[in-house]
Parts: structure tokens; sequence; C-alpha cells
């Protein structure tokens, strides 16, 4: 691999963890565009209900909200990036159209800025590869949720995603099993794990299945 491929692959990583710049905003149109089905069905596995307080980790560009209002408009959502840029373009985009029950806010990338039993629904896709300590992460998101509340976790497997050349920057990948063997040292319970295979698009054109999983956790 010439340097400047590689140059290139840890460019790509460090966008996908972090979007930033001209290349973010092109980026996050990206995976919006690949991730919308991995979290339509983690929306669809929260099982909304009417007033639900929800709190998203890694909300990108953030044109995905609108399905979790479709599915009940009495909510509330807090969205929680790392990324500037995402908080606000999301902040931009989406805010104007949900005045009173959207808010957008930075925060470390580990611990959660609010209080505990803040939340009745928690969830995030494709955001595990990049956590620091997977074990005090969860520890946090089960911190601020509420009793009887619901988390889920959606991610890709790593047999596909290390098929991605520039997953072996920044990323941590996992299987399953990993995930489990890590919730499992953690207070939550699995409620369901729910295996999933869709169609996406490569760099060529071509669709490809992509095996993804979401743990549905319960406090």
């Amino acid at each position: 691999m010439t340097q400047e491929k590689e140059n290139l692959l840890r460019e790509i990583a460090l966008q996908l963890s972090h979007p930033q710049g001209p290349k973010g905003v092109e980026i996050a149109d990206m995976m919006h565009e690949t991730n919308i089905g991995m979290i339509s069905a983690a929306i669809q596995l929260l099982q909304l209900e009417p007033h639900d307080t929800v709190l998203e980790l890694g909300h990108g560009n953030g044109k995905h909200i609108p399905l979790l209002f479709n599915q009940q408009n009495s909510i509330s959502y807090c969205g929680l990036e790392i990324s500037e840029l995402m908080h606000t373009s999301a902040s931009q985009a989406i805010a104007d159209l949900y005045p009173e029950q959207v808010r957008f806010h930075l925060y470390n990338g580990n611990n959660l800025p609010w209080q505990a039993h803040t939340f009745t629904k928690i969830f995030t896709v494709n955001t595990v590869y990049f956590w620091e300590n997977p074990i005090e992460m969860l520890e946090e998101i089960y911190r601020v949720l509420q009793a009887q509340g619901r988390f889920c976790l959606t991610f890709a497997h790593k047999d596909f995603m290390q098929t991605l050349p520039f997953t072996k920057y920044n990323f941590t990948l996992y299987n399953p099993s990993d995930i489990k063997n890590i919730i499992t040292q953690t207070a939550f319970r699995i409620f369901t794990e729910k295996p999933q295979v869709e169609k996406i698009k490569n760099n060529a054109g071509e669709f490809i299945p992509r095996n993804f999983t979401t743990f549905v956790l319960t406090k």
C-alpha cells in the first residue's frame, strides 16, 4: 500500500469517528445513506411510547430524527455528539422542526452530562467501535436510564467490518459474542438479541450483504 493510500484510509477512519470540515459534511451524508437501515431497525426495537424521553449517542447529521417522531409525536429527544460539526449541522437542520422537543449536546465521548434516571429510551448505532472503554460507557448509559428503561445497541459484525480497509485505523471491531461478553460485565440485562442482514451498495455500485445485530438491554 502506498503512503498516499494509507493516509487516505486514515482520514476516512478519522472522519467516520469524528466528522469535521467540508469533508465531514460529505461523510455524514454518506453515513446517513448507508446506515439508515440499521438506524430504522434500532428505532423499531425501542418500542417508543407516548411521552418517552429519548437519548441518542452519535446522531450524525440528524436526518433520521423525524423517523422517531413519526412513531410517537409526543416524545422528547436529546442528541449527543463528540463532533462539533455534526452538533451544528443537526441543530440547524432539525431543531426548528421540533423546537420544544429536540435538544442537541456535545460531550467528551465518556461522560453523559445528565443526572441518573433521566431517559426512558436510549439508542446508538455504529458508535461502539469508537468507545474508549465499553464497560464504563455502558455503565454511564445504565446510570442515566430510568428503571424499566430500554437501550438499543446496534452495530455491524466484525466479519463484515474487517472487509473495509479503513477499519484497521481507529476502530475496535466486535462480533455479537464479544458484545455479549462486555454486557455481562455490567448491570444491564439482555432483553433480546436480534441479528439482521441487509444489502448495501459498495464503492463499485454492487449490493453486498451486511450482517448487524441489535442488543436490546433493560435496567
